[in-house]
């Protein structure tokens, strides 16, 4: 297979460095709209065919293989289909932001505490979309963090506006902060971020070189930290997928695809560019 189109010098110096040496390498994807294609109920949401079996060949040479995800990682373990996934014994899976690390080697997780801010905003949150006029917003509790999704409304464009200000009132009040995705806002502990986790994740491996795979606003972060790290001597590559049609996020990617699919196609050129090595 050959090699995707990598639009910046940046991002094929990563791709080399990934190939050379593998050993020092990390392979991080985001799930949804990456690994998974978008879907309206988000307990649906499934690894578009041959996205397990790309990942499980990359993890045979590289250092280190990570989904990192908002989701708690135990939910993302099991819509995922990674754990006993007899290629992926190493795997670790990033819930909440980091917020929760999930160990395929072991198969427990860890956590740290959740803020108390989260438990009132969920106490407050079904009184306040009654009272912003919107009570049937999908309001996804990920236990340390709260998505409230418009996708599912007659207007979701016009829903998400209406909630952004009492969100983001409600963010202050209670110490959280407020993230904007593809027709979601999400309430969240401050301080956890894709690119803290990603950023302890190569502290943890001593990574000389990683992919990053994502396609949502809430990815930004992720990127940035490895851009930041370029600059020490860290090697990346940055790929998006066109999933939630973030433009700043396509417009900072090295490689950009239409769907998860091309995320395997773009992992799969990649185990093959180390076993051609």
């Amino acid at each position: 297979m050959s090699t995707p189109v990598i639009q910046t010098d940046a991002g094929r110096e990563g791709w080399e460095a990934i190939v050379s040496d593998p050993s020092t390498a990390v392979i991080s994807s985001d799930f949804d709209g990456v690994l998974s294609p978008l879907v309206e109920d988000p307990a649906r949401s499934r690894p578009v065919e041959g996205a397990l079996d790309a990942l499980a060949r990359l993890a045979r040479t590289v250092n280190q293989v990570a989904i990192v995800t908002g989701r708690p990682a135990l939910v993302a373990t099991e819509l995922s289909g990674v754990s006993g996934h007899p290629g992926l014994g190493g795997l670790v899976v990033l819930g909440h932001y980091g917020l929760e690390r999930w160990d395929a080697a072991t198969g427990k997780v860890t956590s740290e505490p959740v803020p108390e801010g989260v438990a009132t905003a969920r106490d407050r949150l079904p009184g306040l979309l009654r009272e912003v006029g919107v009570p049937d917003a999908f309001v996804e509790d990920k236990d340390s963090s709260l998505a409230v999704h418009t996708r599912r409304l007659e207007d979701p464009v016009g829903a998400l506006e209406l909630l952004r200000a009492p969100l983001t009132a409600l963010a202050q009040e209670t110490g959280l902060r407020l993230e904007p995705g593809n027709l979601v806002l999400e309430l969240r502990p401050p301080g956890i971020d894709k690119g803290v986790a990603l950023r302890r994740l190569i502290e943890s491996t001593g990574a000389r070189s990683i992919l990053y795979a994502g396609d949502d606003l809430g990815d930004l972060t992720a990127y940035r930290a490895i851009q930041e790290q370029r600059e020490t001597g860290l090697r990346g590559v940055l790929l998006a997928t066109r999933s939630s049609n973030a433009t700043e996020l396509i417009e900072a990617a090295d490689i950009v695809v239409d769907d998860p699919s091309g995320v395997v196609t773009v992992l799969t050129a990649l185990s093959d560019a180390i076993s051609a090595r």
